[in-house]
């Protein structure tokens, strides 16, 4: 509000209401001041911005009506004359896309001084309701209008809860968003510009992924189309919907430019709230982007560079502190159009702990009603010794799992093992499943979570889709079946009969440190299987001697939960160390049992990742209190007959300030081994976040795959098994995951 003062300011001012001349005001307000201080007053009035003039006068009736519309504009800080005059008469296409009222929209179209016209007239803009924005036929409409070089407006007036917007222009726009695009190489690209270009493909993919679950119902129902719902609105909130929307190609006509009109504004139709949902480009978008570009990128040589490691990043080495991550990354959070909907407290903790929830587990398969209900419940999360360490896990998580997640654009050919030669890996060789697993899969799967399921054998002689993988030991191109390094929701899953797991998956704040990251994971699992299906007895860590604050803050948050918790070493031949942290409430047996898993170069961090993996699995673990408590299992309890670990256990580690050192580290190590490093780079454009996916042939999964290898022989070389376990004394209760 601008406050106007001095003598007559009353009667001056109460004259500038649109409807008189400039000599009728002067005459007006000369009953009260002479002219000369009135005209110098109009004339600071009109420098200041704060009165304008309107060429030909104020016409017959152009009435308070049409002032009241200058006035609207001017306010915006166009000029309200013109702005009005662009705005009536214009042509406006009104198109409906399923049920929705077009009567209603033509006449709230007239009501703002525009004119509707038909879907096919030569029209300056168009407006599109629709009941959903992934309804069938939005996707014709969408081309034809971006064929015929038409800005368009987007809106589901009548929904529950209305929403408006984007507006999609032919030639992109310079959007209003900070930053331009990433092209997906880590830490040195930014966010996304919001809009910048953005067409309705780039906002129906972003859509579909937050409906996943319900694309799976629908994808087991057999429906094409979003379930109907019940109408929960008013024509109150039907006709604000409406209005927004007009109110919204009027303020495109008029010239107004906002960051606003590049995001989908969803209207809550109890509160009157309104949040705004801004929407990306995606630049391997089909539509408006290079659809090549993530095939591309996959087969490009992975080729690590120097990245500095940060300070502050939690139980990892990254190139960025968590809350350097989430800064840089926060605009994929967003229920609407980010790539993770939300990421919240996790229920249950206890106080003083940290554990993140960010959604729906894309890595699990469900192809039925009665595998779905199973997938559905499982979740993606994120651990830490702080909120924001959790924060930025249980993003990294979703956001692993997101870009691991086939979308169609992947690097792929169509040969049989045969065919391609030596560069063709067996997916046997890290799969891992026993002969004996493969001819009773049927009677194993029907009684096993989607974690343990058994595959179908893989044909190599039938021609099947590959995708290229980069060795970082052999320096070379391998070729592995695609549907073993995606997740593929598509009904049925891949012909070839295989799935992906998200073993050896990470994202990261660089691609260096995710490849750490994912080895790390091959590792730690590694030496779990070795230990789980063995009942192998392993030595206890000694919790005093690992005198950490956020060490013990932990464990007394877990005592006044009335938890017990202790650790035991599992460090295998690779001599990475690994550990796992099991809790139990307080009493007999072991009843209300977690545990959790971490491996890292330094022991410290090890212990550190086990303990907030544990914590992690607190919430379910309270949730089925009410469970009958587990049987005793001894090889989950420290060995009696060994000393207790320390950090002197392990080789001092040598921290080095750059996480290439440690990407050599582990490509020596995993050579030395005589085994072979291989990584896709599953990065997406859009994201920004780099993601790999690390295999190392022959290395274990804590999944029940028993084939032959380290399973049976590390325990002998280490002198833990005078002989292999037998395949039929392996331990036949899968981990729980």
């Amino acid at each position: 509000m601008t406050a106007v003062r001095g003598a007559g300011a009353e009667t001056l001012l109460g004259l500038l209401d649109g409807r008189h001349t400039l000599s009728e005001v002067l005459a007006e307000a000369a009953t009260t001041m002479p002219a000369d201080v009135a005209g110098g007053v109009m004339r600071q009035l009109a420098e200041a911005n704060l009165v304008g003039y309107r060429h030909g006068g104020p016409g017959p009736s152009v009435s308070a009506e049409r002032s009241a519309a200058e006035a609207y504009w001017d306010r915006a800080g166009l000029d309200g004359a013109a702005a009005d005059r662009a705005v009536r008469g214009r042509l406006v296409s009104v198109i409906g896309v399923g049920a929705v009222d077009e009567a209603a929209a033509r006449a709230a179209c007239r009501a703002s001084g525009l004119t509707p016209v038909g879907a096919d007239a030569d029209a300056d803009f168009a407006l599109v309701l629709c009941e959903d924005y992934l309804m069938p036929g939005l996707r014709e409409t969408a081309e034809r209008l971006r064929a015929a070089r038409r800005p368009w407006l987007l809106a589901s007036p009548f929904a529950a809860e209305p929403w408006t917007g984007p507006v999609f222009e032919p030639d992109g726009g310079s959007g209003d968003g900070s930053g331009g695009g990433s092209d997906g190489r880590g830490s040195d690209g930014g966010a996304s510009g919001a809009s910048d270009g953005a067409c309705w493909s780039c906002l129906a993919h972003r859509l579909r992924e937050h409906h996943r679950g319900e694309l799976s119902v629908r994808q087991a129902l057999g429906l094409d189309r979003p379930g109907m719902r019940p109408a929960s609105s008013l024509p109150a909130v039907r006709t604000v919907g409406l209005h927004s929307a007009v109110l919204e190609a009027a303020k495109w006509l008029a010239g107004l430019r906002t960051a606003e009109q590049r995001a989908v504004c969803v209207l809550d139709g109890l509160t009157l709230r309104t949040t705004h949902h801004p929407v990306r480009r995606r630049p391997q978008c089909p539509s408006c982007g290079d659809p090549s570009l993530v095939a591309d990128r996959a087969r490009r040589p992975v080729a690590p560079v120097s990245r500095p490691k940060a300070e502050g990043s939690g139980s990892n080495d990254r190139a960025l502190s968590a809350e350097q991550l989430l800064d840089r990354y926060g605009h994929l959070i967003g229920p609407v159009t980010g790539i993770v909907p939300e990421i919240r407290p996790m229920a249950g903790l206890p106080e003083g702990l940290h554990a993140y929830d960010s959604g729906h587990n894309l890595a699990l398969r469900g192809h039925s009603p009665a595998s779905l209900r199973k997938v559905l419940r499982a979740r993606s999360s994120g651990k830490g010794t702080t909120a924001a360490e959790a924060r930025a896990s249980a993003l990294g998580e979703a956001v692993e799992r997101y870009c691991g997640t086939r979308q169609g654009d992947e690097a792929t050919i169509t040969d049989t093992l045969a065919g391609l030669g030596a560069s063709a890996v067996h997916p046997h060789t890290y799969q891992l499943f026993h002969e004996r697993q493969y001819a009773d899969r049927d009677r194993w799967n029907a009684a096993h979570t989607p974690f343990h399921q058994v595959c179908a054998p893989f044909d190599p002689h039938r021609p099947t889709q590959w995708t290229p993988v980069w060795s970082l030991t052999a320096g070379v191109q391998r070729f592995l079946p695609t549907s073993t390094l995606y997740f593929d929701c598509t009904p049925g899953g891949a012909p070839d009969g295989q799935w992906a797991d998200s073993n050896g998956n990470a994202a990261g704040s660089s691609t260096e440190d995710a490849l750490v990251q994912g080895f790390l994971e091959l590792a730690e699992r590694d030496a779990v299987s070795l230990w789980w299906y063995n009942r192998l007895r392993r030595p206890g860590i000694d919790l005093d001697a690992f005198d950490e604050p956020w060490l013990a803050r932990m464990r007394a948050a877990l005592g006044r939960a009335g938890r017990q918790v202790w650790a035991l070493d599992l460090t295998s031949d690779l001599g990475i160390p690994v550990m796992v942290a099991v809790s139990r409430r307080a009493g007999a047996g072991l009843p209300g049992l977690v545990y959790g898993f971490g491996a890292h170069f330094d022991p410290r961090l090890a212990l550190r990742r086990a303990l907030t993996e544990m914590v992690q699995t607190l919430p379910p673990a309270a949730a089925a209190a009410a469970a009958p408590p587990s049987p005793e299992r001894p090889y989950l309890l420290p060995d009696p007959g060994q000393s207790a670990r320390t950090p002197a256990a392990w080789p001092a580690h040598a921290r080095t300030p750059d996480l290439l050192d440690d990407v050599e580290t582990v490509r020596a190590l995993v050579a030395a081994h005589g085994l072979e490093w291989l990584v896709l780079d599953q990065t997406r454009p859009d994201v920004g976040i780099p993601v790999v996916k690390t295999l190392v042939p022959g290395l274990r999964h804590f999944y029940a795959r028993f084939a032959p290898g380290r399973l049976y022989d590390v325990p002998v070389r280490l002198g833990e098994r005078v002989r292999p376990t037998p395949y039929e004394e392996l331990n036949s209760e899968p981990l729980a995951l």
